[in-house]
């Protein structure tokens, strides 16, 4: 077994992602099934790539990320703050890039929760005058 090089968990809206970076040749897993396999969807695998990209790390590391909670865009969020995070243990001198992109930032938006008294979180139910 191989030796976690850095650890990092990322969250976005209501996902949770761990992920583990270890020395491999760039093969990314998430919940056991090929990053493009799981993300189907372009954007969302390129958005997990991202800060690989940035820190010029793309065919050095084997990383194993899982996430859950949420849906696929939280999911990929979560992903790509995570690896960040763990890139940030591997290399310290990363830290500058992924900051300066905003890759470390945790986005706090949430969904907003519904009141009672009302339709949904700012929706009210329809005014009657008589």
């Amino acid at each position: 077994m191989t030796k976690n090089l850095g650890i990092g968990t990322g969250r976005r809206k209501t996902s949770v992602a761990r992920v583990y970076v270890r020395d491999g040749a760039g093969k990314i897993t998430v919940n056991g099934r090929e990053l493009a396999q799981y993300f189907p969807q372009g954007e969302h695998a390129m958005m997990v790539r991202q800060p690989l990209m940035v820190t010029a790390n793309e065919n050095k590391f084997d990383i194993t990320i899982n996430v859950y909670g949420g849906g696929c865009n939280g999911q990929a969020g979560a992903c790509r703050h995570g690896l960040a995070r763990a890139l940030c243990q591997v290399d310290q001198e990363n830290y500058v890039s992924l900051r300066n992109n905003g890759f470390l930032t945790r986005d706090p938006r949430m969904v907003e929760r519904k009141k009672y008294g009302q339709a949904g979180a700012r929706r009210r139910f329809q005014f009657s005058k008589r």
